[in-house]
């Protein structure tokens, strides 16, 4: 049994298809189906059920996935190892990130990596939160960036950055008068108001639902998006009032086509904000200069230091991140912190 039957087998189950698999694996199609028979030969048992359109893993076949993952990720490890000595320069960090990160918020910190360990790459790409998931699931990608994301049987959530979530609307806003002349937004203050909203299946909306919830508020759903690129600009063409994450509006509020709101809260409200994490496969051996990527971003965890609204009657969203999302105690190990929230958004 080689290491490279075992590979491609690998490849057929992460993308669930015996030609795209061939094709990750750098072979023809009949040649993966002939390992991945020839696999099923010598174990004496079935590792995919042919008859079901689309074909799925069998129990025998569940198991010996998880395996063969771990076999194959030590086999490149080790490989990996001679050739660079544990040496990271020479590898390339694979990263999966969700769309409102943003490109400018981590070229900086691809080019920090790129100076500090000579030689390194980082393979970047944006995509839906599910695809992020699935990438790092599949081991197509080292590392992915997600929010309101939680540990769990299959992947390790690393707390990254706490965001504060802020009103967002036009200039000519009454909102926009209220955050120049009280400091922010109450949450009464919302109610009645035409909202862009996140789509409901998302757990970010969930989140902005339960808080509208909290202080009574109802709002008028004027549309919903699954981005927040889209939904800054239907807010733009005046479509409504929305809830986002303040380092997602940088760009707008400099420009001064978006106005943001603090949300101000009673004393002892816990804030509204948008926890990010580093997440990568559970149990995944990381290589050295993967180790090296996380590090970097938790050192650099905060997106700006976050001040209390000096009054004693409310306070903004932004004065302190809730209990167990604040930016976790710096450690030797890149990993050691493993918190989260269910699902994947924004």
């Amino acid at each position: 049994m080689h290491v490279e039957t075992l590979s491609i087998f690998c490849d057929v189950v992460r993308h669930g298809s015996f030609s795209r698999g061939a094709l990750a694996s750098s072979v023809s199609q009949s040649a993966a189906s002939q390992a991945v028979r020839q696999l099923e030969k010598q174990l004496g048992a079935q590792l995919i059920d042919r008859s079901k359109r689309p074909w799925e893993l069998t129990a025998e076949g569940e198991i010996f996935f998880k395996g063969c993952q771990e076999i194959v990720e030590r086999y490149h490890e080790l490989e990996d190892a001679v050739r660079r000595g544990q040496n990271p320069s020479g590898h390339t960090v694979r990263l999966a990130s969700i769309y409102s990160v943003g490109l400018q918020h981590l070229s900086q910190y691809v080019d920090q990596f790129r100076a500090r360990v000579p030689g390194a790459a980082v393979d970047l790409e944006y995509m839906h939160p599910d695809q992020v998931r699935a990438r790092v699931l599949s081991d197509q990608s080292d590392l992915g960036l997600l929010s309101f994301i939680s540990s769990g049987r299959e992947l390790t959530a690393i707390p990254w950055k706490s965001q504060a979530m802020v009103v967002v609307c036009t200039p000519d806003h009454r909102f926009a008068r209220l955050a120049s002349n009280h400091g922010g937004v109450r949450p009464h203050e919302l109610a009645g108001e035409r909202f862009v909203a996140l789509d409901r299946v998302l757990p970010a909306r969930r989140e902005i639902d339960k808080f509208l919830r909290r202080y009574d508020v109802e709002v008028e759903i004027a549309a919903e998006f699954d981005n927040i690129e889209t939904i800054k600009q239907a807010v733009d063409e005046d479509a409504g009032v929305a809830i986002l994450p303040e380092p997602t509006l940088r760009r707008e509020v400099r420009r001064g086509t978006l106005v943001q709101a603090r949300l101000l809260l009673p004393v002892g409200e816990p804030p509204l904000v948008r926890p990010l994490s580093i997440v990568h496969r559970r149990k995944r051996r990381l290589n050295p200069a993967v180790t090296e990527f996380i590090r970097l971003l938790r050192n650099d965890a905060a997106d700006a230091p976050l001040e209390p609204v000096s009054t004693p009657t409310a306070v903004a969203v932004d004065a302190a991140p809730p209990t167990g999302t604040q930016k976790p105690p710096p450690s030797d190990d890149p990993t050691a912190a493993v918190v989260g929230a269910r699902g994947a958004v924004l």
